[in-house]
């Protein structure tokens, strides 16, 4: 820690083992780039991510309840903003696939706002047979991407919904929205070509909150 945040602590009289003094810029060496330390930093083991079985565990036989699956999403600012969103509008949790994720470092942490400490995150071997598993929970998985046959809000979102989304560019994945119940885009202008994830996982998780959340 630094004297600063030392002075801030106050007494640590009875602490097992005092801290080591260092200054910000050994911290800012220490750490992963945009961690926001606040001067302090200790190491840990990482946190073990959850089953989908757990995710599942707790939504039981609730009749609405709302994830998010996140086809290889990579840029931790969006995967942060999903979840900072996932929490606002009250969804059950978060499923990332395995490999080709964003990990869970400061900027992550950072656009989260909190949401990581809130919302269990679910790791998923292979996606396509985590959508067959939600199926069979009686989850509805909905794709987001554009172009798409539907419009979202067209329909009113299932009770029990899984929004499927993909990293920006290429969307989510041909295997991907062919497990999808059904591919829906979010109507946008011709100016331009596609929405940032995040705020396409906003206007989705709304959608579901207004019909099912707040009623």
């Amino acid at each position: 820690m630094t004297e600063t945040f030392r002075e801030r602590l106050g007494e640590t009289a009875g602490a097992r083992r005092m801290p080591e003094i260092v200054d910000k810029e050994f911290l800012d060496g220490l750490l992963p780039p945009e961690a926001s330390h606040q001067g302090v930093a200790a190491l840990v083991r990482p946190l073990a991510p959850h089953a989908v079985e757990d995710l599942l565990h707790a939504a039981g036989e609730q009749p609405a309840a709302c994830l998010v699956v996140l086809d290889e999403i990579t840029d931790p600012r969006n995967v942060g903003a999903i979840l900072r969103s996932a929490v606002a509008f009250g969804a059950a949790g978060a499923i990332v696939t395995r490999h080709n994720a964003a990990t869970e470092t400061g900027a992550l942490a950072k656009a989260a706002s909190g949401a990581l400490d809130r919302l269990p995150i679910a790791e998923a071997p292979n996606l396509r047979r985590c959508l067959d598993r939600l199926k069979e929970a009686s989850f509805w998985c909905l794709g987001l991407d554009h172009p798409a046959p539907r419009a979202i809000g067209e329909e009113t979102p299932p009770a029990r919904t899984a929004w499927v989304l993909g990293a920006e560019g290429r969307g989510i994945r041909q295997l991907t929205a062919r497990s999808c119940d059904i591919v829906v885009e979010i109507p946008i202008s011709a100016d331009v070509e596609s929405l940032n994830v995040s705020n396409a996982a906003a206007i989705a998780l709304h959608e579901w909150a207004r019909h099912h959340r707040w009623r």
